[in-house]
């Protein structure tokens, strides 16, 4: 029980505070103000994080509870095909209206120059376990292709999305993330298919 009040006390940060980056912008945003929102107090603040900055490295912790709340809502999709396009609809469309492009472009820089912990690759996210068991599930019915192994196929899948998210930062938003990604992410999700005769239809 500690355990995850711990979890949800820090998750009630991280959502409070990326909320308020967003409305406000990240420098506008006080430690005081992310503390009032998330209902919580500044001892709980710095027991999680040394300061505001430390905030930007949890943006991956905001995908995952997407992901997570978004675990139940595909359970009756029959389709692991159409589990996957959810996810990432769902996904792009959360960072379309709620985060700042500013603050996604640092993170994704801060990725590539850091000799640290790199969020968006660990493996033990609750990101990389729903792929996993969705692509494990797609080639136990056959659904899904048995040429890749299952973490190719949700490599792909990863290196895709950050392709979208790069490429999305670079044009200043000037397209739909959420439009543009569904529509190429439907065409490159069909190398997954198996020969499967219910996969004709896509």
């Amino acid at each position: 029980m500690a355990r995850k009040t711990s979890r949800d006390t820090r998750g009630r940060i991280i959502a409070a505070a990326w909320q308020l980056f967003y409305e406000q912008g990240y420098e506008e945003t006080t430690i005081d103000e992310i503390v009032e929102e998330s209902g919580t107090s500044k001892g709980s603040f710095y027991h999680y994080f040394r300061s505001k900055d430390d905030l930007l490295g949890t943006l991956s912790d905001l995908f995952d509870r997407k992901y997570e709340e978004l675990e139940p809502e595909i359970a009756d999709i029959e389709s692991c095909y159409d589990k996957l396009i959810v996810l990432n609809r769902e996904l792009f469309t959360m960072i379309e209206n709620s985060i700042s492009q500013d603050l996604l472009a640092r993170l994704l820089g801060s990725q590539l120059l850091t000799r640290g912990e790199k969020y968006l690759l660990d493996r033990n996210r609750y990101y990389y376990k729903l792929l996993r068991k969705i692509c494990i599930a797609g080639q136990d019915s056959g659904e899904f292709t048995d040429t890749m192994s299952v973490n190719e196929m949700v490599k792909l899948y990863a290196v895709l999305e950050r392709a979208f998210l790069y490429d999305w930062c670079i044009c200043n938003g000037e397209y739909s993330l959420r439009s543009y990604g569904t529509a190429n992410m439907s065409e490159f999700l069909r190398r997954f298919l198996g020969n499967n005769p219910l996969n004709e239809r896509r």
